[in-house]
């Protein structure tokens, strides 16, 4: 099992990486998110420890920008950020654990045993609203069988409001999740996305499936 453990510290990185090279997985240590991001997408990694404070890019980022490319693979949050917003946010972007330092070693090294144990060929199932479908696996996206094509944001706000069908959410939870808890919840960029997507997916269509709930935000369901 190879490990890429993305850390800006370097006291904190070799500590781990070591650690982890002691109980015989393969590890790698990068220090920054954009070349983390390259050894991400170009490397055969069973599993991301990350870093949220990072040079370049930040951990949110990243992550973001990973699971909008189909990263499946798990991801470990390890971070000085305790507060219960911050590990909200994470999760949200698509971590599976978080840890927050300081850290003993022992915990550390228990859940990424348990991220091991997951099946490794687990697909991520595809999604379903009436006859819209949007696999997140292969990043396809039909209505009645036709392939519906999306940009990179557009499918990662379908696919959340997908993922909460029939549930309100929020501007800012869009914004949150598509853009990082760093981007001004103020801008109407949620209200551009959603514009395109009932463009594209609603359009010419006798059952419209995405709702705008006036002062609240938006649905979809079937």
């Amino acid at each position: 099992m190879r490990i890429l453990v993305i850390e800006d510290d370097p006291t904190v990185g070799q500590y781990v990486k070591r650690g982890l090279e002691e109980h015989r997985w393969a590890v790698d240590l990068v220090a920054d998110g954009e070349e983390g991001e390259r050894h991400a997408a170009s490397e055969a990694y069973d599993l991301l420890i990350l870093d949220m404070r990072l040079p370049g890019k930040s951990g949110l980022e990243l992550l973001h920008a990973l699971r909008a490319r189909g990263f499946q693979k798990p991801v470990l949050v390890l971070t000085a950020q305790d507060a219960v917003d911050a590990k909200v946010t994470a999760l949200r972007a698509g971590a599976d654990d978080y840890v927050t330092k300081p850290f003993a070693f022992e915990e550390l090294l228990a859940r990424v045993e348990a991220l091991a144990r997951r099946p490794r060929a687990l697909a991520a199932p595809t999604l379903t609203v009436a006859d819209l479908e949007l696999d997140p696996s292969t990043r396809v996206v039909t209505r009645g069988g036709e392939p519906i094509d999306l940009t990179p944001k557009e499918f990662t706000v379908l696919e959340y409001l997908m993922r909460h069908a029939g549930r309100v959410m929020s501007r800012t939870l869009i914004t949150e999740y598509a853009w990082g808890y760093h981007f001004d919840p103020g801008t109407n960029i949620v209200d551009v996305v959603i514009n395109h997507l009932r463009k594209k997916v609603d359009a010419k269509r006798q059952k419209r499936l995405i709702t705008t709930v006036r002062g609240v935000g938006y649905m979809i369901k079937g």
